[in-house]
């Protein structure tokens, strides 16, 4: 099989597989318009890995060094050729980058694909040098969170003694809150891993 035919068949499955991907949000580095993306469309246009490279592990550095190769030789068969060369080293190093940090890769998301708010945040942070919004999007969110669940089972407490039922209400109304200021405490402290956001923890048993 020639090289050509081994990027049209990588390209129909990668589209094959944006078809088959989850509906949910899809988290940044997916996306066309990503940083991953970004970085390679720029690698491509000047013939250097390097700018790509930090987005994957030293074991997989090898992997993506030859899949670049090939999409440059590609890309200098004609217009369809450079598409396709072009959408298989997206393909594979967004691939590479998600399976290193441990999240599942269902393909890569169109151009405009809704970011999650924090994400979209952070970014903006890193583009701007200043991390203010995210600060008060993050407080923001956490207050409204932790207000509500404080108001219900504040709520539920006054009739928590009426009868079983309505104790069992104030019970679940007070896990939900105690748990919810747990976790906003726990994640506030630790690093978070790649895909982390993508699935939201069920809380303990209290």
């Amino acid at each position: 099989m020639s090289t050509f035919a081994r990027f049209v068949g990588a390209a129909l499955a990668g589209a094959t597989l944006v078809a088959l991907g989850s509906a949910q949000a899809a988290a940044h580095c997916d996306t066309l318009d990503g940083p991953v993306v970004k970085d390679a469309r720029g690698a491509l246009e000047s013939g250097d890995p390097t700018p790509v490279l930090k987005w994957v592990g030293p074991d997989k550095e090898t992997e993506v060094r030859e899949a670049f190769r090939h999409a440059l030789a590609v890309r200098k068969l004609g217009p369809e050729a450079r598409t396709l060369a072009d959408r298989f080293f997206f393909e594979t190093l967004v691939r590479i980058h998600r399976e290193g940090e441990g999240a599942p890769y269902t393909g890569l998301k169109p151009t405009g694909t809704p970011v999650e708010p924090g994400i979209a945040a952070a970014d903006k942070a890193l583009d701007t040098g200043s991390v203010d919004d995210l600060v008060r999007l993050v407080a923001e969110e956490a207050e409204r969170g932790i207000r509500t669940r404080f108001a219900r089972a504040a709520e539920t407490k006054k009739r928590a003694t009426v009868s079983v039922e309505r104790g069992r209400d104030y019970v679940a109304a007070y896990v939900e809150f105690m748990h919810y200021g747990e976790r906003l405490l726990s994640d506030a402290g630790r690093s978070a891993g790649h895909g982390e956001h993508e699935a939201v923890p069920k809380p303990p048993v209290h």
